[in-house]
């Protein structure tokens, strides 16, 4: 288990540069495996999941070179093999790993995937996308066993219940060498939905639609890379550092951020009076003045990213008076943050599925545990905004989501510092 210590109340100032993005890199990884020749993806970030998928790849026989931000895959000489539970347990992510794998073998053998515990995230709609399909689905012994018919997966058209961004991915990878159409609707409109489309239609798929809710697939014998594929930056990475420039910067410079992927962020964030800058391809973030209370809903893209629901909530925390108001309609049950930063002083609780947020200008350091990726980072910027020292246990998750974040703190001024704890 690792610790992440913080003596706050430093004001941070400077510049931070955003990595890839989580929820791109960790479908391109397994998505890779469609390709019959060497992969390159650039602009990979340095987390945890990385490095557990290219583990995944390993069992495979898969041979990863990471270098920098360049990850190098050479799925040439892979094997199917069944993956192990163990490791899949702890990585949401590694369910990518059945429409790849159905893709390129006609087979995938996946144990039953773990993650975050941020309540109910079920996989049947990935699991009728696989049969619409033609795949036979089996659950046995905790492990989903995917067949397709001896003449291969044909093209389908699949309606989503609601647009799942997994299982939308989850089906492209395993229809981009179907006989045939497939067309996905109601289909998730991410912008990482963009960049794996993207990825694979360089190397041969004909996926057209990508960004809307209706997304056409024709189906290709097989994939090829041909050239390097640079990861779209990660706008709840970048999310997450606005709102700690909000809350506890003197002036922050964000670079590397595609601004249209954080509009509806951005619109919730200015209007509760952080002062913002944006060009190209950066935004400053001003020394926040008074900052009002606001009610922040989420939804699918292009709504409010659930995602970035934890990382504002100090930047609620710092208004100056008022009640805010958050309501998670993607994962109502995202509110284990909630008892930690009471912990810390706020004054916030849930009710009926609705967070309720007062002003908390005292919050003070405690021993805080992060359940998972984002409630690890709310209660990161709530350790930096607080009086004394605030240690985060199991760590691991903010790892797991975020590139280098403490090289990244530390460069901005914040007294943060990460280190094992020996389990007795």
């Amino acid at each position: 288990m690792k610790q992440m210590i913080i003596h706050g109340g430093k004001p941070l100032q400077g510049d931070v540069w955003i990595g890839g993005a989580k929820n791109s890199t960790v479908a391109l990884i397994p998505a890779s495996i469609l390709s019959r020749t060497k992969v390159t993806l650039e602009g990979v970030p340095r987390i945890a999941d990385v490095d557990n998928l290219m583990d995944l790849l390993s069992e495979m026989d898969v041979v990863c070179e990471f270098n920098g931000t360049t990850l190098c895959i050479d799925p040439e000489n892979i094997k199917m093999s069944p993956l192990p539970s163990g490791k899949i347990k702890s990585l949401r992510a590694s369910y990518y790993f059945m429409g790849a794998l159905l893709g390129r073998f006609g087979k995938a053998v996946v144990g039953f995937p773990g993650g975050d515990d941020i309540g109910p995230r079920p996989i049947d709609q990935h699991v009728k996308g696989f049969e619409a399909l033609g795949a036979c689905v089996k659950n046995e012994n905790d492990q989903i066993i995917l067949t397709a018919p001896k003449d291969g997966l044909h093209g389908a058209t699949i309606h989503l219940k609601m647009p799942s961004v997994g299982a939308t991915m989850n089906i492209i990878m395993a229809s981009v060498t179907a006989h045939g159409q497939t067309i996905i609707d109601n289909a998730a409109k991410e912008p990482e939905i963009i960049d794996l489309a993207t990825f694979l239609n360089n190397m041969g798929a004909q996926i057209r639609g990508a960004g809307t809710d209706s997304i056409r697939i024709e189906g290709v014998a097989q994939l090829k890379a041909q050239t390097p594929h640079t990861i779209i930056p990660d706008r709840i990475e970048a999310g997450t550092y606005i709102a700690l420039a909000g809350c506890i910067g003197n002036g922050v410079r964000i670079h590397n951020i595609i601004e249209e992927h954080l509009d509806s962020y951005l619109a919730k964030v200015e209007e509760m009076g952080v002062v913002l800058d944006a060009d190209e391809d950066s935004v400053y973030v001003y020394p926040a003045g008074d900052l009002r209370m606001i009610q922040i809903k989420t939804d699918s893209y292009p709504g409010f990213a659930t995602d970035l629901q934890q990382p504002v909530t100090p930047l609620l925390l710092s208004a100056k008076a008022g009640e805010g108001v958050i309501i998670d309609q993607v994962y109502p049950k995202r509110t284990g943050h909630i008892e930690q930063l009471c912990k810390m002083g706020a004054d916030i609780k849930a009710e009926d599925g609705i967070i309720l947020v007062h002003p908390s200008h005292q919050l003070h350091g405690a021993t805080v545990s992060a359940g998972e990726i984002r409630a690890g980072a709310c209660l990161m910027i709530a350790g930096l905004m607080a009086d004394g020292t605030t240690v985060i246990n199991n760590a691991d998750n903010i790892l797991r989501g975020y590139d280098r974040v403490e090289t990244k703190m530390q460069q901005l001024g914040a007294d943060v510092t990460i280190q094992d704890v020996i389990e007795k």
